[in-house]
Order: C-alpha cells, then sequence, then structure tokens
C-alpha cells in the first residue's frame, strides 16, 4: 500500500511521541494532527514538519479537524481529557469515567469510517469497545497487550540470556493488573521454557510504575506498538500483534494474525489455569463496562 494518510488525535504526551515516530520511520506519506486544542495541533504539526526535512522523511505533516479524518486510511486515538488520576490499583482504569465521554463523543462523530482505528485512550481494553459499539467501525483494535507482549519478551529474554528476537510469548487478557502470561506456549529459540511466572508477573508490574516515576507518562512503548501494528494493519508487514478485539461479551487483549492488512484471531492453546485468569479479566472488565456514563452518544442525532 502507497500513499496512506494517518491521522492522530491527541497532541499530548503520547500524541507527539507517536507523531514523531511516524514521521521519523517515514510510514505514512501523509500525517494528520487533530487536538481538541487548534493551536496546539498546529504547533506539533509544525515542530514535526521540522523534524521530517531533517530527517529527510516524505511524511507531509499538517494541523487538521475531526471532519478531515474520514479520508483516512488509518486513525489513532490518543487523546487524554484533564483529570488526575488517583488510583493505587488498576491504575490504567482511573481516567475511565473521564475519557468515555470523549471517545463516545469522537466515535458518533466518525460512524461508517472504513479505515483501522488504533485506540491507545486508558483504560484501552474499555475505550476501544466504547468506541466501537458508538460508531460502529468494523476495524477498531486496542493497544495494551502487544506493549504487554513486548515487555515479557525482554524479561523472558533477559532471564534467558538470549536475544529477545528468540522469544516467542504472548500476554493477553486487560491490560493492566489482570493481564495473563501466557506461560505454557512460551518458546525460546523454539523449545519449551520454564517461566518463572511470579518473578516475571511482577515485574511486569512494576514496569510502568517505574516508567511513570521517571518522566511521568509511559510514552515511546506505546508509540512504538503503534508503529507496528499500523505497519500490519496498511498491509505493509505481515505477522501477529496482540491487540484488544471482542472477546465473549467484552474486549480485550487477544493475539490476532495480520496478512496483507487483514486480522484473524489466534488465540494460543491455554492451560485451565490460564483459561481462568482470562475468564476472570473478562468478567472484571464486563462488571467495569457497566460502571462507565451511559454511551447516550449512540442515540445523539
Amino acid at each position: 500500500m502507497t500513499g496512506a494518510l494517518v491521522g492522530i488525535v491527541g497532541a499530548g504526551a503520547v500524541g507527539q511521541t507517536l507523531a514523531a515516530g511516524l514521521v521519523a520511520a517515514a510510514l505514512p506519506d501523509r500525517l494528520l494532527v487533530v487536538s481538541r486544542q487548534p493551536d496546539q495541533a498546529s504547533a506539533l504539526a509544525a515542530d514535526l514538519q521540522d523534524l521530517a526535512h531533517a530527517a529527510r522523511s516524505r511524511t507531509e505533516v499538517e494541523p487538521g479537524e475531526v471532519a478531515d479524518l474520514p479520508g483516512c486510511d488509518a486513525v489513532v486515538i490518543a487523546l487524554r481529557t484533564d483529570f488526575t488520576n488517583t488510583a493505587e490499583h488498576d491504575i490504567r482504569r482511573g481516567g475511565a469515567f473521564a475519557n468515555a465521554p470523549a471517545l463516545g463523543t469522537l466515535a458518533r462523530q466518525l460512524r461508517g469510517f472504513g479505515g483501522t482505528v488504533l485506540v491507545v485512550t486508558n483504560p484501552v481494553d474499555l475505550m476501544t469497545r466504547r468506541f466501537a459499539e458508538v460508531s460502529g467501525c468494523a476495524r477498531v483494535f486496542g493497544i495494551g497487550s502487544n506493549l504487554d507482549s513486548t515487555r515479557y519478551r525482554l524479561l523472558m529474554a533477559r532471564y534467558a540470556r538470549v536475544n529477545p528476537d528468540l522469544v516467542r510469548g504472548h500476554v493477553i487478557g486487560e491490560h493492566g493488573d489482570r493481564a495473563v502470561i501466557c506461560a505454557s506456549t512460551t518458546t525460546v529459540d523454539g523449545r519449551p521454557v520454564s517461566v518463572p511466572i511470579g518473578a516475571v508477573a511482577k515485574e511486569l508490574q512494576q514496569r510502568p510504575a517505574l516508567i511513570r516515576t521517571g518522566i511521568g507518562r509511559t510514552r515511546c512503548g506505546p508509540a512504538g506498538a503503534v508503529l507496528s501494528t499500523l505497519r500490519k494493519s496498511l498491509g505493509l508487514a505481515d505477522g501477529i500483534e496482540e491487540l484488544s478485539v471482542p472477546y465473549q461479551d467484552v474486549w480485550l487483549g487477544i493475539p490476532m494474525r495480520f496478512t496483507g492488512g487483514h486480522a484473524v484471531a489466534c488465540l494460543p492453546h491455554l492451560t485451565g489455569t490460564e483459561r481462568r485468569c482470562l475468564d476472570a479479566a473478562a468478567t472484571s472488565l464486563r462488571d467495569a463496562y457497566t460502571h462507565l456514563p451511559a454511551h447516550t452518544e449512540r442515540i445523539a442525532p
């Protein structure tokens, strides 16, 4: 696919990092930056234009509005409303009540969009479901479990003292405290491996806190996950990404195999314990979704 047009909604920490990564990688031919604050979108677009020229990137960057997004091949949603996250547990769910109405409003404005939508806004599993249900869009994916899986493979490579490219393994379920490590199907250089599940799970939970404490917000990891997923969803590469998609009657992280831009779920074999953990994550997400502000956007004019 050539001539791709990608839109980014949100010009905060993650949106800025993602946009810079897209321009540096020259992934789309055109990049549209959309923000609730037009001055912020214009400023970021100007900064990215400077980057494109300095890096000899072919990506053309311009500020835009929500009304321009239907012309895009893919839209990345990285918006974040103003709120203070005071949650001590389930940190990523801290913005659910603040972000849900904004996601719903954007979804209503993008009803019928035929391209790919990648949702980054946390809590990503809940926000992806909200956007999909209100918009009715067919190609909606949430970024979350693929970042968890990347971190998992890095940790396992450290334990096994091998190159991370030799590690195959998934983290699925909710992006957060109820992430499910698929230890039973994890391999190193094609061979099954014993996973120190307790130590790995602890490090996976500690890593986001380490990043937040040092720089305020995780931004580069999600940007990398979006870059990787965009390549596959646009048909530029084939492979597997762990993305938030429908599972039973909720949305949570499942490995998706992309071939020529077409995605098919490829959930690995799960042990009884892993299956129960996944179902527990689904139950928790189901309950959490019922407590979100009602999405009246569905019936709005």
